[in-house]
């Protein structure tokens, strides 16, 4: 971390993933030698978390653009300003909590973006309004995740491949308001690796989350069950760090080995506001 200590300072959380990030003013600092030392961080300790950060929308996109190019949801009623800008909000058109989450979806174990054909490799998360309680994030360490694995369950799986479908999960949450037609053709059931080896680190990680549905080439109700464990397994509060928000922090994950889903609040009283871009990896994996 030779390169990220010269431009801002990395503080381990302790627990089994995560790091709060100091020193930085994006105001001030952008460009090339800012980016490669927060990929560098990030791949490193998994989340990286940025306290009172004032971060606006274009400075959001364009730090987002270091990594790659930014996913346009396919689930458009979340776009912002930006189409690239994925807003997650509890409030109505006049300013007033609706009295349910906003997104279903967010509250199950999941991998950003790991339903699509190029799916998610950075995201970042900026809060600017937070509830008085709950409406935390939990985020999942798919490295010690993996490494946890008996050797036996490790050679059984090395090279199945699941089935990750957006729209399975989100009936599966119960979202109310389920996906078109049109964003179901624009995001058809994909096939990904159950086992993934990151691409800088060379570490192997879980590639699940609830998008995984069940595992070709087994039954389904078997793979179903087996991607079920996998998954309990891998949420299991030894691999898990439950990030408590507060305004203005700007939290960053590597989809690459985590995977994270929000907490309850109480939606009818208090109001969560928060400002999400997500990175695509360089193609399909």
């Amino acid at each position: 971390m030779s390169g990220g200590r010269a431009l801002f300072d990395v503080e381990p959380l302790g627990g089994p993933l995560g790091a709060v990030v100091g020193g930085v003013n994006f105001n001030r600092q952008s460009g090339p030698a800012l980016f490669a030392a927060i990929q560098e961080a990030v791949t490193e300790h998994q989340i990286l978390v940025f306290r009172d950060i004032d971060f606006t929308e274009s400075q959001q996109v364009d730090l987002s653009s270091y990594f790659g190019e930014i996913q346009v949801h396919v689930l458009n009623q979340y776009h912002g300003t930006h189409p690239g800008i994925f807003m997650i909000s509890n409030l109505g058109e006049d300013g007033v909590p609706i009295g349910e989450h906003p997104d279903p979806g967010a509250m199950i174990w999941h991998t950003d973006g790991s339903w699509a054909r190029i799916p998610g490799y950075v995201t970042m998360l900026y809060a600017l309004e937070i509830p008085e309680r709950g409406g935390d994030t939990d985020f999942a360490n798919m490295h010690a995740a993996y490494e946890a694995l008996d050797s036996a369950t490790k050679r059984e799986i090395e090279t199945m491949r699941v089935m990750h479908d957006l729209n399975d999960s989100r009936r599966r949450s119960g979202a109310r308001v389920q996906m078109s037609k049109k964003q179901r053709e624009a995001a058809p059931p994909v096939e990904k690796p159950l086992v993934r080896v990151h691409p800088l680190s060379g570490r192997k990680s879980l590639y699940l989350g609830e998008h995984g549905c069940y595992v070709v080439g087994m039954p389904e109700a078997e793979g179903r069950d087996l991607v079920n464990n996998l998954n309990a397994h891998a949420s299991e509060a030894r691999f898990v760090y439950t990030h408590q928000w507060r305004k203005r922090d700007l939290v960053m994950w590597d989809n690459r080995s985590t995977m994270h889903r929000a907490t309850l609040f109480d939606t009818a009283r208090d109001r969560r506001v928060l400002r999400r871009t997500t990175v695509q990896e360089d193609g399909p994996i």
